[in-house]
Order: C-alpha cells, then structure tokens, then sequence
C-alpha cells in the first residue's frame, strides 16, 4: 500500500454561537507520518463524503478532535485546531487533518485470473469464474457500497459496463468488505444498490475475503482486466485506474483509461497504455480477534 506524505491547509470555519463549546476527547494515539491530507474547506465536504466528523474546541491555544473515517480501517484521525478559540461569532482556525489512502499495487501482467464461487445478494444465485469462459474478456472490479470514490464512479461504471457487455465484455463486481465494521457495505444493502443503480453485471459478496486476497485487491475501485485466448484461461492484461476523476479534484469522469483497455482488448491489440494505479478506499478487511 503506498502513502502520500502529509501538509497542512488552512480552512475558516464560523462559529454560529458564542456559548463555550465542549472540551475534546482525549488525544488518541499519534497519527503515522505516511498520511495524506485531505483539505477540509468546510464541514459540508466531510458530510458529503460520510465522514463522522464531530469537532470539539476549547479556548486553549491548541486541542485535538478525534473524527471517525469509515474509509480507512486502522488510522485514527487527528484534527488539531491551533489559535485562540475567542468567544465571539467568528473565528479563523487551522484544521490539520490526517488519514490514509489506499493505492492498488499493479501484480504481473498476465497472470492468470483466480478461480472464485460467490454469491449474488440480489438474486441468491451463486457464480464462479468459469460462468464467463464464453467472453473474449473478462473485466473484475473490487467495490463496495460506502466509499466515496466508488460512489464518484457509480453511474458511469454503470454506463460504461452497458456499452461494452454489448461488445462482448464479461463485467462482475465483488465487494469484499467486513461487515463486522462497515454493516452498509453487507449483502442485502449491496442488492440495494444494485437495485438501485441497475447494475448490468452481478454484484457479488467475498465474506471470507478469501478472492479479495486472491487477486490482490487493495482498494475500491479496483479494476482487473483479463483476456481470454481460445482455450487458454483469462490472462491479466489491465490493472489501472477508471481515469483521472476523483472525489474533489473537478476532472471529469470519462471512463478513458479503462476504456481505451477495453478497446485494445476487445479488438485483438495489445494494451498499450499506461497502467496507472487505481486510488481509492482500503479494503475493510476483517479486524482481529
């Protein structure tokens, strides 16, 4: 899993009151220092995206709110507020905030794809890899329902695997989640997604996160394009990101990068394009007993 080193931003919060606000939490234990910094313009960012974010203040120089991130199994997020906290209607803070990002790690290029035998939430229907030998590719995305650079992408995952399946394109999705800590991401909201956003493809659910640790997934999204060569078993020919789109960043989703592998593949040529990885939301994995 690769980290982006942490920054700071500064953010100007009002305060809609003058009454004393509540002392924080005790400080939980020190952030790691391979973090990256999200940029906490306004609450409203952190509520888009799902954060649980409860900021607490004092009227001491500096305090520490501990905010809850769904997204990031393990990292305690940290957000010291230092400067005067005066009682009056408006007041400039710094908001320092650390969290991690996950990156998909790229495994070797033509690997073969793993076997698997999942369940689909939505029909009770069971798959297993062999059900898509009769596409000439095969494209394996590792989602969930929560995270927001899934969420990002949704239509447009949905979009796009409707253009292609035409063209031939074998598409599943598999969240693998534990639902010991992220229950929205369990079996019957996963058919409500798909319900919902009319997936074109099985959704399908890795209790044991046995595939998950297969393929290597790191991240959602993830994206695993494999071919498929006569009788020779599906061969990763793609691991890269959708494009350049994420939560925030004001690029627009086009699909470009995972389309142009589409493409290649479906039309007999090599896959000449840059793989760059995918970025998004760790896999929750299982917490320890």
């Amino acid at each position: 899993m690769a980290f982006v080193q942490s920054s700071r931003f500064l953010c100007f919060p009002s305060a809609r009151s003058a009454s004393p606000l509540p002392s924080p939490p005790p400080p939980p234990p020190p952030v790691s220092s391979n973090a990256t910094s999200i940029h906490a313009s306004n609450a409203s960012l952190f509520s888009a995206a799902g954060w649980n974010c409860n900021l607490s203040s004092s009227s001491s120089s500096s305090s520490s709110s501990l905010v809850n991130c769904p997204y990031f199994p393990g990292i305690s997020l940290l957000l010291h507020l230092q400067c005067p906290m005066p009682q009056r209607s408006k007041f400039r803070q710094l908001v320092v905030v650390n969290a991690a990002r996950a990156e998909a790690q790229t495994p070797q290029l033509g690997t073969r794809a793993p076997e698997f035998e999942l369940p689909e939430p939505l029909t009770g229907k069971t798959w297993k890899l062999e059900d898509f030998e009769g596409h000439p590719a095969l494209l394996v995305m590792f989602i969930c329902n929560h995270c927001p650079f899934v969420v990002h992408l949704k239509q447009d995952i949905v979009m796009l695997s409707k253009t292609y399946i035409q063209k031939g394109l074998g598409v599943v999705a598999i969240s693998s989640n534990s639902v010991k800590t992220h229950p929205q991401d369990g079996p019957d909201k996963m058919a409500e997604d798909a319900r919902m956003y009319d997936y074109p493809f099985p959704y399908l659910y890795d209790e044991t996160q046995d595939v998950a640790r297969a393929y290597g997934a790191r991240c959602t999204p993830e994206f695993f394009l494999f071919k498929k060569s006569g009788r020779r078993p599906f061969e990763l020919v793609y691991h890269g990101q959708f494009d350049d789109s994420r939560p925030g960043n004001n690029r627009p989703i086009t699909g470009l990068d995972l389309r142009h592998a589409l493409d290649c593949v479906l039309s007999g040529r090599l896959v000449n394009i840059v793989h760059r990885p995918s970025m998004g939301c760790s896999i929750k994995w299982h917490p320890q007993d």
